[in-house]
Order: C-alpha cells, then sequence, then structure tokens
C-alpha cells in the first residue's frame, strides 16, 4: 500500500517510515524540517518540503495514489504554543483538517493522527483512560483536541476510518537533543551530557507515562493494519507512573561525572503529573509497551555518548 508520513524527517515520523517501508509499503513523507533532519528520512521516500496546511503541498498530493496517512507532523510543545498561537492552530489542526480532505478524496482505508495525553489536562492520581474528560491546559492541547474532533466529524459523515493515538511522553534514541523546549527525557539528558547540569523546570514530585520509541511505531504499523468500522481513539502509553526525581537519579547514576540539579522556575500549560492506561489497546488490537523505562533510558543513554 501507499502510505503518507507527515513529519517524516522528525523523530516518531522517520523511524514509523523506515518501519512501514520494511513491512513493504510506498511511503511519501512531507516535512518543514523545522525540529526534523533531512539524514533521517529513508532514500525510499518520496519526499515533499514544506509545512501541511500549506495548499501548495496540498496540491501536490492531488497527483498521488494514497491508501492510508500517517498525520504525525506538528509543532509538538505546550510550551512553545503559548509563543504564536495561531501557528500552533495551523500546524496542528487546520493541517489535519486539509489532510482529512485529502483523505476522503482519495478513499483512503485509514486516516491516523498522533494525537496526545496533553488533551486530558489536570487529572486525579490515577490511571486514566480514554473515557476522561478532556480539559486541555495549553494552546497545544486545544489544537490536538480540536483535531480529533474533525477525525470524529469526517468518520461519521464520510466514513472515513480515523484513529487519534493520544501519546504519552515518547523518549528514545533518535529524539532531537537540540530541542530544549519539548521532550522531558532528552531535555536533562542533554543537559547533563553538554553541562554536567539539569535544570529542572518545576517539582521534582511531578510525574509522566514514558513510552519507548519502538513501542510507539509498533502502535502506529498495528493501529493501521486494522482500520475501525468508526472513529477510534487509543491511549498509547505504558501505564506506568515514573517521577520526575527518578529520571534524574537514573541519569545520576549512568553518567559521569554526575551532573548536578538545580529545580526552579515552571513551565506554561504544564500538566503536574500524568498516566495511563493502556489496556483499550491491548484488548483491542493486541498492542502493549514492550520496553521499561530503566532500559529504554540507558539504551537512549548509550546511544548519545556513542554519538559524542
Amino acid at each position: 500500500m501507499n502510505y503518507l508520513i507527515t513529519g517524516v524527517a522528525g523523530f516518531i515520523g522517520s523511524q514509523t517510515a523506515k518501519a512501514v517501508l520494511k513491512a513493504g509499503h510506498q511511503v511519501i513523507g512531507i516535512d518543514n524540517f523545522t525540529t526534523g533532519f533531512r539524514e533521517n528520512v529513508p532514500e525510499e521516500v518520496l519526499l515533499i518540503k514544506g509545512n501541511c496546511q500549506d495548499r501548495n503541498v496540498i496540491d501536490q498530493l492531488e497527483e498521488c495514489s494514497i491508501d492510508v496517512i500517517l498525520h504525525i507532523a506538528g509543532q509538538s510543545s505546550g510550551e512553545i504554543s503559548y509563543d504564536d498561537p495561531v501557528y500552533d492552530l495551523q500546524t496542528n489542526t487546520q493541517s489535519t483538517l486539509m489532510l482529512l480532505d485529502i483523505a476522503r478524496k482519495k478513499g483512503c482505508k485509514h486516516f491516523v493522527y498522533a494525537s496526545s495525553m496533553s488533551v486530558y489536562g489536570d487529572v486525579p492520581d490515577q490511571p486514566i483512560t480514554e473515557q476522561h474528560p478532556c480539559d486541555p491546559k495549553s494552546f497545544y492541547a486545544v489544537g490536538k483536541l480540536a483535531s480529533e474532533q474533525y477525525l470524529k466529524r469526517y468518520s461519521a459523515q464520510y466514513h472515513l476510518p480515523c484513529t487519534a493515538l493520544r501519546l504519552f511522553n515518547v523518549y528514545g534514541p533518535g529524539q532531537n537533543m537540540e530541542n530544549m523546549r519539548q521532550g522531558m527525557v532528552s531535555i536533562f539528558l542533554a543537559q547533563a551530557i553538554r553541562e554536567g547540569a539539569i535544570q529542572v523546570k518545576g517539582s521534582k514530585d511531578r510525574f509522566r507515562d514514558f513510552i519507548y520509541i519502538d513501542d510507539v511505531v509498533n502502535a502506529f504499523l498495528k493501529v493501521a493494519d486494522a482500520p475501525p468500522a468508526y472513529y477510534e481513539c487509543y491511549n498509547v502509553c505504558s501505564g506506568i507512573k515514573t517521577h520526575v526525581k527518578e529520571i534524574i537519579a537514573g541519569l545520576q547514576d549512568a553518567i559521569e561525572p554526575c551532573p548536578q540539579v538545580e529545580y526552579a522556575g515552571s513551565t506554561p500549560g504544564d500538566q503536574f503529573g500524568i498516566y495511563g492506561n493502556p489496556n483499550k489497546l491491548y484488548q483491542q488490537l493486541g498492542v502493549k509497551a514492550a520496553i521499561s523505562f530503566e532500559e529504554g533510558l540507558q539504551q537512549m543513554i548509550d546511544f548519545y555518548q556513542s554519538t559524542i
């Protein structure tokens, strides 16, 4: 089949593209290289450079054969969404609407969207299911939830199979170590290796649900192969609560000399703590996290230390 993968030069998009190609499919990719890198894109990908919300880019897709769309591109930081809310809306929501219309016109078999756990907002200290009410705290999260609603309406109105994957905190080798405003683990690791000190915005008691990149790629492939009769939504998470202080301890144990740590400030729209319930994805499609955070963190550290 022919896959369109947006954000194909990025952390998740590039590794998903490699897996899709390995499975024997063809890949068309879109990326504006804002945070992704050209060298991440496999040679076999038919690459279109530009923004997914640009009409010129969308027009180029009119001539392409597309069976499945994996929409992974987009501004991916709650903090950065406050810098330019209009751009955030364009890259995360307008792009989704335009690509949905392409999917409708071409009769695509499945439209899979990279949503975010940020749509839930502040939540109780318990595993959060897909049925939990959504109350976004950042412009980024607002745009992600709006895109989910567009998927739901296109699925109902045009019988287009659509799935939203609410990604929790994705990490692993290949994450952009230059982007210091997105990716908790990559930010801390980059600081520890380059500066010997870690600056933490917020409390050490905050917690997240970390999901390794290979597990995320596996989720995209398994979901794409199983189009729903109607709109679906899944958490992509480990189901395990990991505190900031545990990340710091893991980095201090693994990196020499031991990095110093300073806790100061906060991040606009930041959730204090959230972890997900992964049961729906496992029960319906047999997909679950295979890599523990301890194992994944060590693999990430080893990878980046080997590139220094």
